[in-house]
């Protein structure tokens, strides 16, 4: 396999709560004043990724894991995964509140919808002043079958919210109850799945009144009441990787490139993600060199080694499973 820095096609979706701030700030391709995510990576079913550079321009993201197997996303991989690209990688822009939501884990997904479960992480790249995001229960006391009795008078005393911030990173496990609120631009990172138990709406409704399905029955089944809030701690050192999340699905570290670096991953066996969360730069492996602006996504192939990256202050999330 050709090992280089591939990028894909962006596939955006228009959503009742998404805006404008994926063409205006990431410069995604699109007029529409609602577009609420742009799929980076993506091996969902009707929703597979195509390749937009170098030589393997126009292949899907399945057929490329195909054809190379274990030299494009891991001999340990291949063993867990098959041929199941195991992540999906976007960003998100909500103009208003996205549903309030949990996910099945693996078991439930499996048995339920013969899926992978979704574990999940966002990392906030841009937020409105007072923007926030539920994330778990308001504690652990509260009855998950309350979930079935939601409603304006009671909401704020069932979920727990957090004021967001540029640079906040927040990891969401399987079963925990959360929702992105308005004013919030960010990068997720997730398990390959398209299930979602929505569980209140914000007593949203359409042009003829009616409001989105609830699927309140699967959602308290799938809950799970976390104490902790899931924010991630960390600094950014020079020259050095800050681990967000490290879980059994997805590894996710930042680093800041100031100058010239360069970073061997040779000994990992496993795809590596970048996502440009800020700024710029650029990435060059075997001789071949790609541009990576704010809100860009590549991949690089298992067999990646020694690569270098350049730029006067771009950050950069690093994405692999180890």
């Amino acid at each position: 396999m050709q090992a280089y820095p591939i990028k894909f096609r962006p596939i955006l979706k228009e959503k009742i709560w998404g805006g404008e701030k994926l063409s205006k700030i990431l410069n995604k391709d699109s007029d529409s004043k609602n577009v609420g995510e742009s799929w980076e990576i993506s091996g969902v079913q009707d929703n597979i990724s195509i390749a937009s550079n170098g030589h393997y321009k126009g292949e899907s993201l399945n057929d490329l894991l195909k054809t190379f197997k274990g030299d494009f996303l891991g001999k340990k991989n291949i063993d867990r995964f098959g041929e199941n690209f195991p992540l999906l990688i976007k960003f998100l822009d909500a103009k208003t509140h996205l549903s309030v939501q949990v996910h099945p884990d693996d078991k439930m997904a499996s048995e339920k919808h013969n899926s992978f479960g979704k574990t999940e992480m966002w990392y906030i790249m841009n937020s409105d002043d007072d923007a926030e995001i539920v994330l778990g229960l308001k504690n652990s006391e509260i009855d998950k079958n309350l979930l079935g009795h939601i409603n304006a008078t009671n909401v704020d005393s069932i979920f727990n919210t957090i004021k967001v911030k540029q640079g906040d990173s927040y990891f969401i496990p399987a079963g925990k109850i959360h929702a992105i609120g308005a004013g919030v631009l960010a990068a997720e990172i997730q398990q390959t799945s398209d299930v979602t138990y929505r569980v209140y709406d914000w007593d949203r409704t359409d042009d003829s009144g009616q409001g989105r399905e609830l699927h309140t029955t699967s959602a308290i089944e799938a809950t799970k009441v976390f104490e902790s809030s899931g924010k991630s701690d960390y600094k950014l050192d020079k020259d050095k990787t800050s681990n967000l999340v490290d879980c059994e699905f997805f590894t996710t570290n930042i680093f800041e490139v100031n100058g010239q670096q360069t970073r061997d991953y040779s000994g990992l066996d496993s795809f590596i993600i970048f996502m440009c969360v800020e700024g710029n730069a650029e990435v060059t492996m075997n001789n071949k060199t790609e541009s990576l602006k704010m809100g860009e996504t590549i991949l690089l192939p298992a067999t990646s080694d020694k690569v270098t990256f350049n730029s006067e202050a771009g950050k950069l999330l690093e994405v692999y499973i180890d």
